[in-house]
């Protein structure tokens, strides 16, 4: 068998790893990966399909371990290439994909399982098995074939108090580890983090001190998928007698779904629409929406920026109900400074208990190796960090330091007789989603945005006469993100001019130079030499 990730190694996003027996093609998830600073303009980037691409006729379908984002948000891009690729996975996750799709204009094949279930499809044997995460209907997956047995964790902890009574099923992977696992793929997100996490229900006691101490409106950001803790904010709400209104298109969407398939309980008459609760006294009102993690178009960011119907005043509570995703504390810092400036108290992680990790710290990770007994080991769904500590912790618990791989994205790994070998590379870069555009930016555009944002735009128009070459009139210079003096912009014009001389004098015989591309170098120049900056700098040039 070979496994190849796509993603989800050496980053915290983008899980996609496909499985291939027989010529056949298995691929566990298909997520996206959120953009950070240095990416402007970017939606979400993508796996890049190009391993599979040619082959996608061989594709039996793809396993969804859950239904956040990061493991299912790639699914509508991938069922453009092929739209008749059968999804895997548990009720609430084809709900939460099936709802995204839809918005695709996509209609998708699935197949419904549930922890337990086993399936055989053209070589693959799958049996499903139940896994704690921050979202209820998670599943780890065991796959069978002739090469054998691998174990994917997919996102899962060991918490033995979860709000949904779902707990881990430990004696599925015994079971699992008693037949044989050859190749054992785990959640590396905690694994640099020593002992337990921390479990669901002891939040309540910080959540209800926030309710309690609320002289105004409450209003909690969370992700639209966080179910488990968007039942805490409702069970809290009721017991404090205020009224619930969801902001936000993903929240109001999937917390409708949770609530008709039966995994949020929400009681009769908390619920209104947040238009209504203008009417309410504030100490009565809670909004949950979504921005948790500083995404510019979220609501909360809106809010915090006073571009939103909702307008938080002094005195009202923000309850950051979640982590920070390594790449966004710059944005979610700068929406807390933005909501305390207009007198909001801001309560998060730092200064509260009021979040709690979906993934397995050291110590979960260390009891289940103990469990499983693999033979083979490759660590997933994290970045180098997460990947080595979790490689140290099999190796504390007894495999062979040799058997365990640490793999990247687009790295082949070969399960054969009983051991997991790197033997490749395949392309595994990154693909961006710029608006309606599927791959066309590529890392230089994405630098000249940057440069365009950190070094303004110099554009300059020259009228010059086609015959001789000469420059008819001074050059005018327009500049947007960029500070110049006339003074200075007219010895930059005399450094153009001078350019077009020189070049027009030593042309004889030589090579014909375009005048935009001696306009723009001449220009850089001066500006480099005299401002120390470099902007980017455009040329217009009209014949006399």
């Amino acid at each position: 068998m070979r496994i190849v990730a796509l993603g989800g190694i050496g980053e915290i996003g983008r899980n996609m790893t496909v499985f291939e027996f027989d010529g056949k093609l298995l691929i566990v998830d298909c997520g996206v990966l959120f953009p950070e600073d240095h990416q402007p303009g970017i939606n979400v980037i993508l796996p890049d399909f190009s391993y599979i691409r040619e082959r996608l006729d061989d594709v039996v379908a793809v396993v969804l371990t859950h239904g956040h984002e990061d493991h299912i948000g790639g699914i509508p891009y991938l069922l453009r290439e092929r739209a008749d690729i059968p999804l895997i996975g548990s009720r609430l996750t084809l709900a939460f994909i099936e709802a995204k799709l839809k918005e695709h204009r996509i209609t998708p094949k699935t197949i419904q399982v549930k922890e337990g279930d086993r399936r055989t499809i053209e070589g693959f044997d799958l049996e499903f098995v139940a896994v704690n995460h921050s979202i209820p209907d998670s599943l780890a997956v065991a796959i069978r074939t002739a090469a054998g047995m691998v174990l994917h964790t997919g996102d899962f902890k060991m918490d033995q108090f979860p709000l949904d009574r779902r707990i881990t099923d430990l004696g599925a992977f015994a079971r699992l580890g008693a037949e044989g696992v050859d190749l054992f793929l785990t959640d590396s997100t905690n694994a640099d983090v020593p002992g337990f996490t921390t479990s669901e229900k002891d939040l309540a006691p910080a959540i209800d001190a926030v309710f309690r101490t609320a002289p105004r409106r409450i209003i909690v950001s969370s992700f639209a998928s966080h179910i488990h803790r968007i039942q805490q904010i409702i069970d809290t709400a009721h017991r404090h007698k205020r009224k619930v209104a969801f902001v936000g298109r993903s929240m109001v969407r999937n917390m409708t779904i949770a609530a008709d398939l039966g995994y949020l309980n929400i009681p009769q008459g908390l619920l209104v629409d947040f238009r209504k609760l203008e009417r309410s006294d504030d100490h009565k009102v809670v909004l949950i929406c979504t921005g948790s993690q500083g995404e510019p178009m979220a609501a909360l960011s809106r809010m915090a920026n006073k571009d939103h119907a909702i307008r938080i005043a002094e005195g009202d509570t923000v309850l950051l109900a979640s982590s920070l995703i390594p790449g966004n504390e710059n944005a979610i810092y700068g929406i807390i400074n933005a909501l305390t400036e207009i007198g909001a108290n801001v309560v998060h992680k730092g200064n509260a208990k009021v979040h709690v990790s979906g993934h397995a710290s050291a110590g979960e990770l260390a009891y289940c190796y103990n469990i499983v007994k693999p033979r083979n080991v490759m660590p997933v769904h994290g970045e180098w960090r997460h990947l080595r500590a979790n490689s140290e912790i099999a190796v504390s618990t007894g495999v062979d330091p040799r058997n365990v791989v640490i793999a990247q994205d687009g790295v082949t790994v070969d399960l054969a007789r009983g051991r997991a070998t790197l033997s490749g590379k395949v392309d595994a870069g990154l693909v961006f989603v710029d608006g309606d555009s599927v791959g066309g930016i590529t890392e230089e555009d994405l630098r000249e945005r940057r440069r365009l944002a950190e070094e303004g735009v110099v554009t300059v128009l020259a009228i010059i006469d086609p015959d001789n070459g000469d420059i008819v009139e001074p050059p005018e210079f327009f500049t947007k993100g960029f500070s110049c003096s006339n003074e200075d912009l007219d010895k930059a014009g005399a450094a153009v001019e001078k350019a077009l001389r020189d070049a027009s004098s030593n042309r004889q015989g030589g090579r014909k130079q375009d005048p935009e591309e001696i306009i723009e170098r001449a220009t850089a120049t001066w500006m480099r030499r005299f401002y120390n900056r470099q902007p980017v700098v455009t040329a217009i040039v009209v014949d006399a």
